[in-house]
């Protein structure tokens, strides 16, 4: 297995692959998906700096899956922005021919895989991050593995949540259902995840402090030592 790491402007991912083949279709994936998003802002601006949802016309698929996706989750569209690359990377390397690769986008996570893999969980200061791994099976498909934080990281969120991951078959809408989670939920109101239509979404797993809240069909959860070091970050 051969991990690489990867930056253009402001992506800076990790591409995990079998093949330096598949590696390189990961990186042409990506530079795609990144320049049809720039193609669209030069031609509406707007785009990037919503933060409600915003319908497109675009013949740009990376910009169409991200607006789809944001309308869903109620929020702006570039909250679907590092799901939406990672997804387009992992797309290039099935192309190429790969049955395991993985693209993370600074904690979003678009990948496929024919064997077990392990995805740690880092919510910055919590107690329990870095403490638990999610055990995830042969997917059968591309799957989208997004986190999000209203404690780590420049972004701001109404939230207090350390990390909100969603899991989907839609890594763009994992991605902006993450972003939604994050701004919502607070300690005081655990419930919100029953209230909410997560249309798309799989499993929901919540860390505020030492407490944890799981929602839907989640992978198995299991004791680990997540390596910081290997922990990928990046704004889009």
């Amino acid at each position: 297995m051969i991990r690489r790491r990867f930056t253009l402007r402001e992506t800076i991912a990790t591409i995990i692959a079998d093949s330096e083949t598949h590696i390189e279709a990961a990186r042409k994936g990506i530079m795609e998906a990144r320049r049809q998003v720039e193609a669209y802002l030069a031609e509406d601006p707007f785009f990037a700096i919503t933060l409600e949802p915003y319908d497109v016309v675009s013949r740009h698929l990376t910009v169409r899956r991200m607006a789809d996706a944001a309308s869903g989750a109620g929020v702006g569209p570039m909250a679907a922005v590092a799901g939406a690359i990672a997804w387009a990377g992992v797309e290039e390397m099935v192309r190429s021919g790969a049955t395991f690769g993985l693209v993370d986008n600074g904690g979003d996570i678009a990948c496929i895989t024919d064997r077990e893999i392990r995805v740690g969980i880092y919510a910055g200061q919590s107690e329990i991050s870095g403490r638990f791994a999610f055990v995830v099976p042969p997917t059968g498909g591309i799957t989208g593995i997004c986190t999000s934080s209203a404690t780590v990281g420049h972004s701001f969120s109404s939230g207090t949540a350390d990390s909100v991951t969603v899991f989907s078959k839609n890594p763009a809408v994992a991605d902006a259902w993450a972003t939604s989670i994050c701004n919502q939920i607070i300690e005081e109101d655990p419930g919100l995840l029953e209230r909410l239509d997560l249309f798309g979404v799989s499993g929901v797993f919540v860390i505020i402090g030492a407490k944890s809240i799981s929602f839907g069909d989640l992978p198995a959860l299991v004791r680990a030592q997540v390596d910081e070091d290997l922990i990928t970050g990046g704004i889009l």
